[in-house]
């Protein structure tokens, strides 16, 4: 998402400026990741050869990526952690080593104060055990564990960027935001059998590795969807087991009439009240206007991740609204107590893991029953005259 590893390729990216073909591609890609190409140039508004290379080129250039983001639960990860933390000034090495190789990590963001990152865990034993290595005394004085559930209830905002990018361009309605965490009961999917079987495995495992293929194998970032997948695969996405989700590196973007998403902040806080929630989403979006792209909750513990950056003086400003925004400090304020907050420029934070679901293994399938014994009762075997 970030691209701070690509600083040198996202300067001369933001050397141009995004054009009105360019920002209305990633709007509809971010907006309908489950729609058909032939939906999304409708809804571009684009000539047919406009669009696709605008597309084409959002992906060359690292705008834009596609990930295959599994069910948690479903494919055998009940337990999930989410961390903050600061590093000590001398550890900083140290605990991105730790965070990057703590098994079940698919994501690992750092930068130069703080560190974000995702772990799945198959019970609650490991995910006691990562919290003791991901919380070393050595490495953090102040870090901070969230352990939601794997439901909408505990990511009803799951790396979500299209309200943010709608917010920045200007763009009247909002299509497909928020989306949550993929969330399947277990056994659930029509026409799928058994919750696992080798084919339903091997259908999973490829796609978990299908954006990370490399050599012969790879494919351009635009041929990464499900467009022409075997229908086992489709029949997983058709499902809700796994979600084909565009995901926005807004690091890497040009500017867009002098506007951009340069800077990443996260805020931690504690619900004032249980129904605060709710009340909190409605008013950033709805007062503010913020777009929350991560809305993390564990209990009475809250973390918000947003994008932004102040607007340059060369750049228009956005039409005024109907209705007096409100100050984001405000909102928070009403709803959240004990904040803490998390910033950095985009180009500062180095995505060390980058929505890496290929480290995760989906459950193994069942053993296949043993073939009927070939002897009769007593031991003999049994003998069929003819």
């Amino acid at each position: 998402m970030v691209g701070g590893s690509e600083a040198a390729g996202a300067a001369g990216s933001r050397e141009r400026r995004l054009t009105e073909a360019e920002a209305r591609v990633i709007s509809v890609s971010l907006a309908n990741p489950a729609a058909g190409e032939r939906e999304r140039l409708r809804l571009s508004g684009l000539p047919r050869s406009t669009y696709h290379a605008a597309r084409r080129r959002a992906y060359a250039e690292g705008w834009l990526q596609d990930r295959y983001v599994p069910a948690p639960g479903l494919f055998g990860y009940p337990e999930i952690t989410v961390a903050v933390a600061r590093p000590f000034a001398d550890a900083a090495g140290a605990l991105r080593e730790r965070w990057s190789t703590e098994p079940g990590g698919v994501l690992l963001w750092s930068g130069p104060q703080f560190a974000l990152g995702m772990f799945l865990h198959p019970h609650r034993a490991a995910r006691e055990a990562a919290t003791a290595r991901l919380a070393d005394p050595e490495l953090t004085g102040a870090a901070t564990l969230l352990h939601p559930p794997a439901t909408p209830e505990g990511f009803p905002v799951f790396f979500d960027f299209e309200g943010a990018w709608a917010h920045l361009i200007g763009q009247e309605g909002i299509r497909g935001y928020p989306t949550a965490i993929p969330s399947v009961p277990e056994g659930d999917g029509p026409g799928l059998g058994p919750v696992w079987t080798p084919r339903t495995r091997w259908a999973a495992r490829e796609l978990l590795r299908r954006p990370f293929l490399t050599a012969g194998w790879a494919r351009p970032g635009h041929l990464v969807g499900p467009f022409g997948l075997p229908l086992a695969q489709q029949r997983l996405i058709g499902s809700g087991w796994l979600r084909h989700r565009v995901l926005l590196r807004a690091g890497a973007v040009p500017p867009y009439r002098g506007r951009s998403l340069d800077r990443l902040l996260l805020l931690l806080g504690t619900l004032t009240e249980a129904e605060a929630a709710e009340r909190l989403f409605q008013r950033l979006t709805h007062e503010a206007p913020a777009y929350p792209f991560l809305f993390v909750r564990d209990g009475s513990r809250l973390l918000l991740g947003l994008l932004g950056a102040p607007r340059s003086p060369a750049a228009p400003a956005l039409p005024a609204g109907p209705v007096r925004r409100t100050p984001l400090t405000e909102i928070l304020q009403g709803s959240l107590r004990a904040i803490e907050s998390f910033e950095a420029p985009l180009a500062q934070i180095r995505p060390v893991l980058d929505f890496r679901y290929d480290r995760i293994e989906p459950p193994p399938a069942p053993e296949p029953p043993a073939a009927p014994s070939a002897r009769a009762p007593g031991g003999r075997r049994s003998i069929r005259k003819s």
